[in-house]
């Protein structure tokens, strides 16, 4: 059984530090096997982009904390797909670019600035990390679509 989907991009974000929140930013330059051009993570491994639904954002914002796109350092902002129910393997297509979903969540390090902020991170429970198989520009606009 074939399961797919789409879904739309809120914000792409980047970093050029790690260990820091994210800056939205216009475009993302997908490179395979590498991750997005210029920012902090990317380079060869599994771990090459982080996507987080912004209802997992809008949810921490509802209990008076003020975040948004990129405070949780991850690449790919979403709406309407619930990540974390996708299984390894998943792949997903933005614009040219193909990502296939590596990990589910992840430990906090020491030194994460949300972490310290708020008490608390969104991202080993609900984010997820893919690696770039086909590379490619990808913007705002673009729209997503998932399949397994």
């Amino acid at each position: 059984m074939t399961v797919e989907g789409d879904f739309s991009i809120v914000s792409l974000n980047s970093s050029d530090r790690k260990g820091t929140v994210k800056t939205p930013v216009g475009f993302l330059d997908l490179v395979a096997g590498l991750g997005a051009a210029g920012d902090a993570h990317a380079g060869p491994g599994k771990r090459q982009l982080s996507l987080l639904g912004a209802e997992d954002i809008e949810a921490f914002r509802a209990r008076g904390i003020e975040v948004g796109p990129g405070d949780f350092a991850e690449n790919i902002t979403t709406r309407g797909i619930d990540l974390p129910s996708l299984p390894l393997g998943t792949r997903i297509e933005i614009g040219n670019a193909i990502l296939e979903i590596s990990q589910i969540g992840k430990e906090c390090h020491a030194g994460c600035a949300i972490r310290r902020l708020t008490g608390d991170c969104v991202m080993p429970r609900r984010g997820v990390f893919a690696y770039v198989v086909a590379g490619g520009r990808i913007g705002r606009a673009d729209t997503g679509h998932y399949s397994l």
